[in-house]
């Protein structure tokens, strides 16, 4: 009872496996998520907390130690009047603490942590741009095995369609009505169909690995792919991630500016000096001593050589040059949008046509297969006639997932 029970398990978890479905959109959500340079964004954010890290430090307390020994060949020398005094020793020693604190310095910390911050922002959204122009290559695997998937369809419904045709004809044969070689015709297109299976199957199988390995996902060769209904508002009003970069990336030329502006600003410093040497501040006292200096400083760096200016210039040029990349995406992008649409109108046109074909194709058939029964043609022309019918079904099937692509496309230029 026991093993029946786990057999029964196995058998009824085994087709819930088996049907595993996947849609267009999870796909997109499991490329954003798996894909490599998806991991860029958490390694981005944390490169930026140290760096920010790093630069807030300069608004804490500077600590240095310093000490050094000297032997000086020459030192002071006294008149005989003062020769109460001890000479200095040639050799000399001192060691001091130094603190350093920033009071103010234009606000140039806080410029450089906002430039910090953009540039952040900046490097994400060119991630999230990278792994939006996989979305293309997403589709095109997709609707390639969409198309595999109706392919087989077809071929499945031609197969019983000529398997319960070479039923009737070995009937007609039986009794006389048909040529004794009729069935072997069909047998043979048969036979060409189990290779169209096979090639259909590894194109697929092919497609689907491509497509596991893109978006970090294992799928098996029965798993299901969803048909979307792709639904498109045909306008030119163009969301991509690609903009907010640009728009970003000015952002980051504005805060640069502001960076170079703070640069150049008057800074001023206290600082606490600490020490033990020989001699100390006293040179008269030829002994060791403990000493002290505390105080204020102030650095202004007056003239720079028009650095800081040129400096400017350049980033204006940049703000021209990445003006001049955002117009041109902008254009190509419209471009690309129009000819999309052209594309879109094209396929439609052609899905019209296709249907009318078949309908043709079929009353061609029917006649045909009246006349295989009543042996006014041979098999041969039977197959011919099914043939083109399956041809062109599968060529209105191809302009659907055309269609479909098109418009998905169609999206994912506009964003």
């Amino acid at each position: 009872m026991r093993h029946l029970i786990i057999l029964f398990a196995i058998l009824t978890t085994v087709p819930s496996v088996a049907q595993q479905s996947i849609s267009l959109e999870e796909c997109y959500r499991l490329v954003d998520r798996n894909y490599p340079l998806a991991q860029q964004t958490g390694l981005l954010e944390a490169q930026n907390q140290l760096e920010s890290e790093a630069v807030a430090t300069a608004q804490l307390p500077q600590i240095a130690l310093d000490a050094y020994a000297t032997y000086l060949s020459d030192v002071i020398e006294f008149p005989l009047a003062m020769s109460g005094i001890e000479p200095l020793n040639n050799d000399q020693y001192r060691a001091t603490v130094s603190v350093n604190q920033l009071i103010y310095n234009g606000g140039a910390t806080k410029a450089s942590l906002d430039l910090k911050s953009v540039q952040l922002k900046a490097k994400q959204k060119e991630v999230e741009v990278g792994l939006y122009q996989l979305k293309k290559q997403i589709n095109q695997l997709y609707f390639s095995v969409l198309l595999a998937q109706e392919s087989k369809a077809l071929l499945q419904a031609k197969e019983k369609q000529l398997r319960a045709k070479l039923k009737e004809v070995r009937s007609g044969i039986k009794y006389g009505v048909l040529l004794p070689a009729s069935d072997k015709v069909l047998e043979a297109e048969l036979l060409k169909l189990k290779q169209q299976f096979q090639e259909t199957e590894s194109n697929k199988r092919a497609l689907v690995e491509t497509l596991s390995s893109l978006i970090g996902k294992p799928l098996n060769r029965e798993t299901v792919f969803e048909s979307p209904l792709v639904k498109t508002d045909l306008q030119t009003d163009v969301n991509r991630p690609e903009l907010e970069w640009f728009e970003l990336k000015k952002e980051e030329i504005e805060t640069s500016e502001n960076v170079l502006s703070k640069q150049n600003a008057p800074k001023l410093l206290g600082f606490a000096t600490g020490g033990y040497g020989n001699p100390g501040l006293n040179m008269l006292d030829n002994s060791f001593q403990e000493f002290y200096t505390v105080g204020v400083k102030l650095n202004w760096k007056v003239f720079d050589w028009n650095a800081n200016k040129r400096q400017r210039e350049a980033l204006a040029i940049n703000r021209d040059i990445v003006e001049t990349e955002s117009e041109t995406f902008k254009l190509n992008t419209s471009i690309e949008l129009n000819r999309q649409q052209r594309e879109i109108e094209k396929i439609e046109s052609f899905i019209a046509s296709d249907q009318e074909i078949i309908q043709l194709r079929k009353e061609v058939l029917e006649s045909a297969d009246s006349q295989l029964k009543n042996g006014v043609i041979t098999a041969s022309a039977y197959i011919t006639e099914l043939t083109h019918l399956y041809e062109d079904e599968n060529t209105l099937i191809r302009h659907k997932i055309q269609l479909e692509l098109a418009k998905a496309n169609y999206k994912v230029i506009k964003g």
